[in-house]
């Protein structure tokens, strides 16, 4: 009898453990999905490339978002890059780094929800919604050409990048450090828990990546341990349109975008897609606006 009272005791204490773990992920899962950093990595950002102009745009709820737009010195119309960053990515650095990754292109960096000088929290919807009204914006503005917009997401931002290009008509896709989903990989971490039941912010790729048009560009770290190679396998295996899957030398999960062999490639591919004929290229029909 002691036996069965130790035993059931034991097992109420791992029941306890468990639902207060699973309690705790989903009242904490904003923090564990989104890390927003407010502090700018670069003071008064300036591209050697471009014109440089903060920026401060309105969500459809209003909710104020601040960026940066560049334009090429010389006039357009030019291809374009909307940038969507990381978990804990603060994105004035591309605006330093804008002449080498987008030469010749104009250039959207613009802080998600709750980063940066961004109002409001993030959130998956809101991190889609805001991005396909930031690719609609750029697309419309006179020194742009609307036909040549690209799309470049990393890692977090890959799943925004995933789905703004489903709905919009992204030229070109580039993806770094991108995962399957966020759900699967949480999953993988907490192996004990019913995520699954719980979190609400899933960004799942794979569930979009056979219906992309878009030729699609997808860079690795060579060490990961943030998102494990057979997390990007699996989402490189539903591609609708790869065009090269590339892992980066020397590069980690932090340093990737930062590593000039990174913006090299970047820049190539870019470039060289851009420098098609429209006629020769792939774009994707846009779907009417959500």
């Amino acid at each position: 009898m002691n036996n069965s009272r130790k035993v059931a005791g034991v097992a109420g204490l791992v029941s306890m453990v468990w639902v207060g773990v699973t309690a705790a992920i989903a009242a904490n899962q904003r923090r564990l999905v989104f890390n927003p950093t407010i502090k700018p990595e670069v003071d008064n950002p300036r591209s050697s490339g471009h014109r440089t102009r903060a920026i401060v745009l309105r969500a459809r709820d209003g909710t104020k978002l601040s960026g940066w737009l560049m334009t090429p010195q010389i006039p357009g119309p030019h291809p374009a890059v909307v940038y969507f960053g990381g978990r804990s990515e603060e994105v004035s650095w591309v605006v330093r780094d804008a002449g080498k990754l987008f030469p010749g292109m104009a250039v959207l960096a613009v802080n998600y929800r709750g980063y940066g000088n961004s109002h409001g929290e993030p959130a998956e919807a809101h991190m889609v919604e805001d991005g396909r009204l930031l690719f609609d914006w750029l697309a419309e503005r006179p020194h742009v050409d609307p036909q040549r917009v690209a799309v470049v997401g990393r890692s977090l931002g890959s799943g925004v990048a995933v789905q703004v290009a489903l709905e919009r008509p992204v030229h070109s896709l580039v993806l770094i450090t991108p995962y399957d989903s966020i759900l699967a990989i949480a999953k993988r971490k907490f192996r004990a828990v019913p995520v699954e039941y719980v979190l609400r912010h899933r960004f799942e790729s794979v569930k979009y990546a056979s219906a992309l048009t878009a030729p699609t560009y997808v860079l690795r770290a060579a060490f990961d341990d943030i998102v494990p190679h057979s997390h990007t396998d699996l989402l490189v295996a539903k591609l609708g349109k790869l065009h090269l899957d590339e892992t980066v030398p020397d590069s980690d999960h932090m340093n990737i975008p930062y590593l000039a062999a990174t913006q090299e490639r970047i820049a190539a591919f870019l470039s060289t897609r851009f420098a098609l004929p429209l006629a020769d290229t792939v774009v994707a029909a846009a779907l009417p606006a959500q």
